[in-house]
């Protein structure tokens, strides 16, 4: 029975306030719509880098919710590997995962980092990143590129693999070898400094390369062997253990500086919760997979590191990467106990 008084106009305009009163309770905040997260990556669905940037979008949406919408994109499917800082850079991707290779193209004197045998493992790696220096290249990065370097994250110690095995003791065993490597100039030298013949090809492609004899071999952490599956057309396994190696979770200046200060802070969590997830995975898998190799028939072989190092090192002491690096910074990176 409606109330003496109260017409059936009040009674609709009542209900319809109450409804949008719930509607706007429901909503991230009156007038806001979700800022969009596209994330690139080369890794497929089966790598922890992939698994990783989920635990990311679960941990962002759980600080903030129906504040973000993350779209993770995997397997090279939106952008190719080498192409993501760029795309973030003309505001058409807003996150990736970076190589320090990728950031050298264009701020070179950071090509320090994609040098063989300067990290030592992945504690040093994690030191190097999480401290100052860490720091330092964080501000020159967003101040030369305009991206914004998030968290560091484990990729894992380089080994060289090969489709149908062979004697290698020193770089000089791998002469000739067509050995897989992105496309950049940075990866290519890095190739070139083991001693074998560097090819680029897509990462996408590997598989295919591998079976079909494009390349002979690539070079990649135990883990994205198998992962990507590359075991299954793979022979033999060097332990050369020629680079420690880390990606950037990245975004776009123009996308972070769009946050509050809040909203930077959860991110910042979120990708370190990501991180600590993804290394720890990582470090663990990578102590288990020789007797994984071993149990498919692959054979492990452990070369003269030290010849791989000397050679390796050498090689970018003399080369015009290192005359870029800023001065003390080997110093300093060596220092990192």
């Amino acid at each position: 029975m409606i109330p003496t008084g109260v017409t059936h106009t009040a009674m609709k305009r009542a209900r319809a306030a109450a409804l949008l009163a719930c509607l706007l309770a429901a909503a991230p905040a009156f007038g806001q719509t979700k800022t969009v997260l596209r994330i690139s990556t080369p890794a497929v669905p089966e790598d922890w880098h992939v698994k990783m940037l989920y635990v990311f979008r679960d941990e962002l949406n759980r600080a903030a919710p129906g504040r973000f919408d993350v779209q993770v994109h995997h397997s090279g499917t939106l952008f190719r590997q080498g192409a993501e800082a760029v795309a973030m850079q003309r505001g058409n991707l807003e996150m990736a995962l970076l190589s320090m290779q990728d950031i050298a193209r264009q701020v070179p004197e950071y090509s320090i980092f994609t040098a063989g045998y300067l990290i030592r493992d992945p504690d040093h790696l994690a030191k190097i990143y999480g401290g100052p220096i860490g720091d330092e290249v964080k501000r020159k990065i967003a101040e030369a590129m305009g991206i914004q370097l998030l968290q560091a994250v484990y990729l894992g110690t380089r080994q060289v693999s090969l489709a149908q095995p062979r004697t290698v003791r020193t770089p000089a065993d791998l002469a000739g070898v067509k050995l897989r490597m992105p496309g950049s100039k940075e990866w290519l030298f890095l190739g070139q400094a083991l001693g074998a013949n560097p090819t680029p090809l897509a990462f996408t492609e590997v598989y295919l390369g591998l079976k079909t004899g494009t390349i002979d071999g690539q070079d990649n952490p135990l883990p994205t062997l198998k992962s990507a599956k590359f075991y299954e057309v793979t022979r033999q396994i060097v332990l050369t253990g020629h680079l420690v190696d880390a990606l950037q979770l990245a975004i776009s200046s123009k996308t972070w500086h769009a946050l509050s200060a809040a909203h930077r802070a959860q991110m910042k969590r979120a990708a370190a919760k990501a991180a600590s997830f993804n290394d720890e995975n990582r470090v663990r898998e990578e102590k288990e997979l020789i007797e994984f190799f071993r149990a498919q028939g692959i054979e492990i072989t452990v070369p003269d590191v030290a010849a791989f190092r000397k050679t390796v090192q050498d090689a970018y002491l003399k080369s015009e990467y290192a005359e870029k690096w800023p001065r003390g910074l080997l110093e300093r990176i060596n220092a990192v106990k």
